[in-house]
């Protein structure tokens, strides 16, 4: 826990609270187990011995609320808990003052209506950019492997370019169409369903070694997508071949212009 000071950035506050994974007593009243704790000295303390037991918890979710009770409260703390599968802390909340809550609560009430709009209006703008950027990246896939088919390829693209998804699409590389990550995006569908990658894996087969046995299916498959013409495209388009009027001579001439008359 010594690291956590250095992992949780908490810039209006210098005070961060640990919800333990462990049990934890006090080092100073040994009072415990302790739902949450702050480090002084890299010894646990109990939020009253702190001097933060007045303090009570809003958990994370409404950030308007949040950032206002930060704002209206003299005394705040982070509230972090160790996640261990992605090895790092985590916000849980903030600790604020009760009146200070109280008072954010009324603001947030007061603007309620306007800032729901906004957010309306906010996600229609992120949709509107996602479907362009989706398109985008569509397009370049396209253009790197134009056999692929044109819905695959759309495919591809709402798969890797989702937001919040923290794939290929989503990343610095991804947002800037590089050739690596869209060729990343490719393999990976490629691999999850045109080859028996998936079923490798419930078979207990190491993730290496189910890459390494299907590797050449999917090279072929992107050998075949990058050499084939584009199935979207159509045939170029040719002016009609235009026929001169047939010439007429002589007596025939002369008895197709008096049938004309």
């Amino acid at each position: 826990m010594a690291s956590v000071a250095r992992t949780v950035s908490a810039p209006h506050s210098r005070f961060v609270v640990v919800q333990p994974l462990r049990r934890k007593l006090c080092a100073g009243c040994r009072r415990g187990p302790l739902a949450m704790l702050i480090l002084e000295d890299a010894a646990p303390r109990c939020l009253d011995c702190a001097d933060l037991g007045h303090l009570v918890f809003l958990p994370r979710g409404d950030t308007a609320l949040t950032r206002r009770a930060r704002e209206e409260s003299g005394l705040s703390a982070v509230v972090v808990r160790f996640n261990r599968r992605k090895g790092r802390y985590e916000r849980q909340g903030v600790l604020v003052e009760e009146a200070a809550l109280t008072r954010a609560e009324e603001r947030c009430l007061a603007d309620a209506e306007a800032r729901r709009r906004r957010r309306v209006r906010d996600a229609r703008r992120r949709a509107a950019q996602d479907k362009r950027f989706a398109e985008a990246f569509a397009a370049e896939i396209l253009r790197l492997f134009p056999g692929c088919p044109q819905d695959r390829a759309h495919g591809i693209a709402g798969h890797a370019s989702l937001r919040g998804s923290g794939r290929v699409g989503r990343s610095a590389a991804g947002r800037a169409l590089t050739e690596g990550a869209v060729v990343s995006a490719v393999v990976a569908s490629v691999r999850h369903l045109d080859t028996p990658y998936d079923r490798l894996l419930m078979s207990g087969l190491p993730r290496y070694e189910a890459r390494r046995q299907i590797a050449a299916g999917v090279e072929a498959r992107l050998r075949t997508w990058r050499e084939a013409s584009p199935p979207h495209m159509e045939p170029p388009h040719t002016e009609p071949t235009r026929t001169e009027p047939t010439r007429v001579d002589g007596d025939e001439g002369r008895a197709a212009g008096a049938a004309s008359c």
